[in-house]
């Protein structure tokens, strides 16, 4: 397999006057994932929310994505929980799992530790497809604990995008996936979910249809929505628990509006 491109960790936060580059607080993320975390560009919605989000802090990404690609490339104890579960599926090594942590640390070496490491997880179209719904959410737990453990960020929050409604409820294995994807995060007390339903809303042959992959503005919303999350998460809030949240200029009581 070829090695997928990873984003150089790029800063891209608003500057308080008189605050030394040095002193400024750094949140950290990790935005990894397949095709439609590969579809999303970060500079169209995710960049411009996150300075909204975090002013005066300096805000540093790492994509890791490739289409495609099911979550086992990512968790190095895969083969154990395949075996368990009497799967047939193998892995040699968590190839995107190593570019994490290559890209973190090139990217964290000699300087201050962050303020925060939040990972954005969009991933799981592969796992349905496969029929690996029933091992999706074991899977899914021991990724984020192994970053956990391996970037020794503890209390690393976690924004998990839920699969869209691409099959309208018409098949089992992705529901599952939907449905392990919300209870991880809920579960997790630095976890959120987002919500994808209204991403992927495209016309085919004239009418209205779910599709896979998302649209332009989808994925600018999928971005933003990431941003609203992780900051709910970092202050201590509660996030949105409908997966939408408003904007960060908004009062918490308007969590449901989600403006665009």
């Amino acid at each position: 397999m070829s090695r997928t491109a990873i984003a150089a960790a790029v800063c891209f936060a608003s500057i308080s006057p008189g605050l030394r580059a040095e002193e400024k607080p750094v949140h950290f993320f990790i935005l990894s994932g397949q095709s439609n975390m590969a579809g999303m560009r970060p500079e169209a919605g995710f960049v411009p929310e996150a300075e909204t989000c975090f002013p005066g802090a300096e805000v540093r990404f790492l994509k890791v994505a490739r289409g495609g690609q099911p979550i086992r490339h990512w968790v190095g104890g895969w083969n154990a929980i395949a075996e368990a579960a009497g799967k047939t599926q193998r892995i040699g090594s968590p190839v995107f799992y190593e570019r994490i942590l290559e890209g973190y640390r090139a990217a964290t070496e000699g300087k201050p530790a962050p303020a925060s490491v939040t990972f954005c997880w969009m991933q799981g179209e592969r796992d349905a497809k496969e029929g690996l719904d029933g091992v999706y959410r074991e899977a899914l737990e021991t990724l984020i604990a192994d970053l956990r453990r391996d970037l020794g960020r503890p209390e690393m929050k976690v924004v998990v995008a839920r699969l869209s409604d691409h099959f309208d409820g018409g098949n089992a294995a992705w529901d599952a996936v939907r449905a392990a994807q919300v209870a991880v995060a809920e579960a997790d007390l630095h976890g959120a979910w987002v919500d994808c339903d209204d991403l992927n809303d495209k016309l085919k042959g004239g009418k209205a249809h779910n599709d896979l992959h998302y649209t332009a503005e989808g994925y600018a919303t999928l971005g933003r929505r990431y941003a609203r999350q992780a900051l709910a998460l970092i202050e201590g809030r509660e996030p949105a628990g409908d997966g939408r949240p408003a904007a960060a200029a908004q009062s918490p009581t308007d969590k449901g509006a989600d403006p665009r």
